[in-house]
């Protein structure tokens, strides 16, 4: 449950948020799980409070040192991907944790997220931002996000917030049975990528062009 005092006023009130949550609907986000969960975190408390009246748009916003917090849209689609026909997410691994908002989404949706941040600077934002909101089942490691958290897994839900050139093997094996996979893969032209764990191989479906930063090695 998100505390009511970080809940906001005028642009970054429920009010606002709520009328986000339609444009994401219109937009062809339909499971209601997904659009609760994003109904229920304010994500003014993530960004700059100079964007703060932003928040509720649906547009990255710069965090610094060359990051973005994603599009509510791309995060409503990429976390409805994971969802659909399940009533949990799962054990959830997520790369790329940013300032903590799409963690803090996935959060509503299952007991168990792991967030992975390769800048310590955005990690320890992150942090803050998790006990402004008290959610206490994300945990958050500085790590590089290519190698996944292999000391947790296997995951049940993997979603990555940085764009790959290729899928990385580690992800993969860290990939329960049953389990499913989505992240943006290209340079230039990036499309998401949405992957399963079937009992006999590895699906994977093209679906969207998309743009994301890309996905860096290595730890700062």
């Amino acid at each position: 449950m998100i505390p009511g005092d970080v809940n906001g006023i005028g642009m970054t009130s429920q009010r606002t948020r709520t009328r986000m949550v339609e444009r994401l609907r219109e937009k062809g986000i339909r499971n209601e799980a997904v659009l609760a969960a994003i109904a229920a975190v304010p994500r003014h408390v993530f960004v700059e409070e100079a964007l703060a009246s932003r928040a509720y748009e649906d547009t990255a916003l710069p965090l610094g040192m060359g990051q973005t917090i994603s599009q509510p849209f791309v995060v409503a689609r990429m976390i409805e991907l994971l969802l659909n026909g399940r009533k949990t997410l799962g054990k959830t691994l997520e790369v790329g944790a940013g300032c903590g908002y799409q963690a803090a989404v996935l959060a509503q949706l299952t007991t168990e997220v792991y967030a992975v941040e390769r800048l310590a600077p955005l990690l320890e934002k992150a942090k803050a931002n998790m006990r402004k909101l008290r959610q206490f089942n994300v945990r958050l490691v500085h790590a590089d996000g290519r190698l996944g958290l292999p000391e947790a897994g296997p995951f049940d839900s993997i979603i990555v917030a940085a764009a790959a050139l290729r899928v990385p093997p580690p992800l993969l094996e860290q990939l329960a049975p049953g389990g499913r996979l989505v992240l943006p893969v290209g340079a230039g032209e990036q499309y998401l990528s949405f992957i399963e764990r079937t009992p006999q191989a590895l699906v994977e479906t093209r679906l969207d062009p998309v743009r994301f930063v890309p996905l860096l090695a290595g730890t700062q």
